[in-house]
């Protein structure tokens, strides 16, 4: 391979979108394995990662991969997101260079890691984290309404930060207006409408525009929400000793949103027009994780009654026969 195919590469998905992230992060990825794992190479050096093509070999690959998992903490998940991300840049390759066509195979063959267990708050979880705020003060009232918000909508961490005084629509159809990753989606909160109205009569701060700012009247990052969610979390685990062996983000609220409507008997295709999910695949993962959903499926077979054995009788004919012989 040529260093023409990596800068045509390169070029060809420099303007793709961020819902086609596989192909707009190939050449970012690609380029971080120029070198050896443990070796740093910048994203530009296009010419220095061409002089090592010839190392790009499937032992490569894994060895970078495995790199990944064990200094770089990384998930399953994004190591295979890695992985698709190279056998994108491959596929494309192989049409570009038919000469290493042996090579660019191994590579395609290399297998995707199994997912992790999906994670998810059950509803005595969830309660014992929205207990924990202190409501008395600014701070306790604005974590609670975030979480409830969070928990009982499933929006992104992103979509919430994003939130404004104007976004909120109280009245008798109370929800949300929010523009997620695909479009923008309506997000009712019935549930939390009260918690949200007496937030919405709190003082501003500096007269912030978000639904949701820190002291300093600006909208919180998420790493904020992160901080303040291992705050509630971990004054829960001292008296719900369930959560102590989970790893909780906002992400994992809106896994418990989605679980909650699973549990109540929404379908699956409103739950994904629900959470805003492009694909249907994307949904049916919680399938998978509701286990009790699958021993309630089970409990409907009829079980398998063994056959009672019963002794040969033979007829007169075959009696016949036999004593004929």
């Amino acid at each position: 391979m040529a260093p023409p195919t990596i800068i045509e590469f390169r070029y060809l998905h420099a303007g793709a979108r961020r819902r086609d992230h596989p192909h707009a992060l190939a050449m970012k990825w690609v380029t971080l394995i120029g070198r050896q794992p443990s070796w740093s190479i910048r994203m530009t050096d296009v010419r220095c990662f061409a002089q090592h093509l010839a190392h790009l070999d499937a032992p490569f690959i894994g060895a970078f991969l495995d790199d990944l998992e064990t200094l770089r903490s990384v998930s399953v998940r994004t190591r295979n997101l890695r992985l698709t991300a190279i056998r994108f840049f491959f596929r494309y390759s192989s049409f570009e260079e038919p000469a290493h066509s042996a090579q660019i195979q191994r590579v395609l063959a290399s297998k995707r890691c199994d997912k992790r267990q999906l994670q998810f708050l059950t509803r005595p979880e969830i309660e014992a984290i929205l207990a924990c705020p202190d409501r008395n003060t600014w701070l306790g009232r604005r974590d609670h309404t975030l979480l409830l918000l969070a928990a009982q909508t499933g929006l992104r961490v992103s979509e919430i930060i994003d939130l404004d005084r104007d976004s909120v629509m109280l009245g008798h159809d109370a929800h949300v207006r929010c523009v997620g990753k695909a479009a923008t989606k309506y997000a009712a909160h019935q549930g939390c409408a009260a918690s949200v109205r007496g937030w919405l009569n709190e003082p501003r701060k500096r007269r912030a525009t978000a639904l949701f700012p820190n002291m300093h009247g600006r909208r919180l990052s998420a790493d904020g929400v992160q901080a303040l969610l291992n705050k509630h979390v971990a004054k829960a685990r001292e008296h719900c000793v369930t959560l102590r062996s989970k790893r909780v983000s906002p992400h994992v609220l809106r896994h418990s949103a989605a679980m909650e409507l699973l549990q109540a008997g929404v379908d699956c295709s409103a739950i994904a027009l629900w959470l805003g999910h492009e694909a249907m695949e994307t949904t049916l993962t919680y399938l998978h994780a509701h286990l009790e959903l699958k021993e309630s499926e089970l409990a409907k077979l009829k079980p398998y009654e063994r056959a009672k054995a019963e002794r040969f009788r033979p007829n007169d004919r075959l009696l016949e026969f036999l004593n004929a012989l």
